[in-house]
């Protein structure tokens, strides 16, 4: 079940919330409507639902795109994991270890 607090965005005045489910959507929508898609964002936003509008999808994409640059440049800390003495690489992701990469 999604959250309606996953993710919140401030610009221009406003608050707009986006669930987990919209997020996902808003990732398989921007694969699947590229760059050179026209009408890119009315795309993505009919695809996203929940009032979503162009401008809406179109700013989310922008904050991902900086989030990225700002990961990539190392200027967002990586997680220290603690390890489980004992435990093999399966039990510590749960599930095959096949099946995670040919997915």
């Amino acid at each position: 079940m999604a959250t309606s607090s996953t993710r919140r965005n401030i610009n221009n005045g406003t608050l707009s919330a986006w669930t987990a489910q919209q997020n996902e959507l808003f990732e398989k929508a921007i694969a699947k409507f590229d760059k050179d898609t026209p009408e890119r964002w009315q795309n993505v936003a009919i695809a996203v639902g929940g009032g979503k509008t162009a401008e809406d999808v179109k700013r989310h994409y922008g904050i991902l795109v900086e989030d990225l640059k700002r990961i990539e440049s190392g200027h967002v800390p990586l997680p220290t994991y603690t390890t489980i003495p004992g435990l093999d690489e399966q039990q510590r992701y749960g599930g095959s270890l096949m099946m995670r990469y040919s997915s």
